[in-house]
């Protein structure tokens, strides 16, 4: 991995890019919104946080990526954030999550999550990676341009030009600006679960996905981050084996984290919050905006009033692809209702999410 730093104390002081790396492409995911943790770690390590953690950041200059060439800022406070999980088996992702390296790797979890005007609600609209898109003309890191491509699989854009062309791809398809971006792998998401002690969850039916490595029995249970991650991959253990019914496990999943980051409030031990903020910085990718300990600390403690009560989850509205079982079409009326609630500041009407593809999953899992 290089670095590249710019001398001062600002949220760019420091500015790292991701060299290419071994990537795979398909299989399950890591999850993007262990990322969205951050978003309230701020307010909870904040005095014991020391500035070598700043070494340990690593951010993208998407701004400098996307060029102008973008919808404009809202200007009314209210923040988009683009949150990413990629698949990756580089490193120690390579032991973790089943499957097999075949050198790529995909955003195959993506969450926009929606920050709304005085920092106590966000909106949040899961992706599905099996969403056949028209992916525009977008640069990756290292300059190299990917032509405009239409009819491809939503989770492809990562592939092709890194993160910043995730994010030209949802603000192409959305007409929003997308403020900030988080990304997190298979190895920070189990850190990260682990570090925070676990999180506590319910399931109302047993899950048993050998491809995943998860066996839950009915009931309540602390999952420590190899469990954690199998209940957020597995799509063959519950509902219909579909990504979507995957997508209803993860939004359960995220708000027992969310109120597991909350509790940490109690804390009085300052290794163990220590701790955490290595971790969190050890494992998270940003924008360059957030790319010091100041910067992310900054944004995080102004949203720690977001709780699970706050957060309204959807999908982003979607029809089965009569050519193809396995993939979903965008289903562009509703759809425009979700993205003009969010470019309003407003909450997403029921109409827009009521009638479209699910995945049977919904209520199996929920925070304890």
């Amino acid at each position: 991995m290089s670095a590249e730093s710019t001398p001062g104390a600002g949220p760019r002081a420091w500015r790292r890019r991701r060299t290419p790396q071994d990537r795979r492409h398909g299989g399950p995911k890591a999850m993007a919104w262990t990322a969205a943790a951050v978003l309230v770690l701020g307010g909870v390590g904040a005095g014991y946080v020391y500035v070598g953690l700043n070494g340990n950041l690593t951010s993208v200059d998407i701004d400098r990526l996307l060029g102008t060439d973008r919808p404009e800022k809202a200007g009314d406070g209210s923040e988009n954030v683009l949150v990413l999980g990629s698949d990756t088996r580089s490193g120690g992702n390579r032991k973790l999550g089943g499957g097999a390296d075949d050198g790529g790797a995909r955003a195959d979890t993506a969450m926009i999550v929606h920050l709304h005007e005085g920092g106590e609600k966000a909106s949040v609209v899961s992706v599905p990676r099996d969403t056949v898109v028209d992916r525009p003309e977008c640069t990756d890191t290292e300059g190299g341009t990917h032509p405009a491509a239409n009819g491809v699989m939503f989770n492809s854009a990562y592939a092709t030009g890194g993160a910043a062309c995730v994010v030209k791809t949802v603000e192409s398809m959305t007409d929003l600006r997308m403020d900030h971006y988080l990304e997190v792998d298979f190895t920070g998401f189990q850190k990260l679960v682990d570090e925070l002690g676990g999180v506590e969850v319910t399931t109302t039916e047993d899950i048993h996905d050998p491809d995943s490595h998860l066996e839950l029995a009915a009931g309540t249970h602390r999952l420590d981050g190899a469990q954690a991650l199998g209940l957020v991959r597995t799509r063959h253990g519950v509902g219909d084996g579909s990504d979507l019914g995957r997508i209803q496990l993860q939004q359960a999943f995220v708000r027992a984290l969310v109120r597991q980051v909350k509790d940490l409030g109690l804390l009085t031990d300052p290794k163990k919050l220590y701790d955490l903020a290595d971790t969190v910085t050890r494992t998270v990718t940003t924008d360059s905006d957030l790319g010091s300990v100041n910067s992310l600390m900054s944004f995080a403690d102004d949203l720690k009033g977001i709780g699970p009560g706050g957060m309204h989850m959807v999908t982003m509205p979607v029809r089965h692809d009569p050519a193809a079982p396995n993939r979903v079409l965008p289903w562009k009326e509703k759809a425009q209702l979700v993205w003009d609630a969010l470019k309003n500041d407003e909450p997403i009407p029921h109409a827009a999410t009521a009638d479209t593809a699910t995945g049977g999953a919904k209520g199996v899992v929920s925070a304890s």
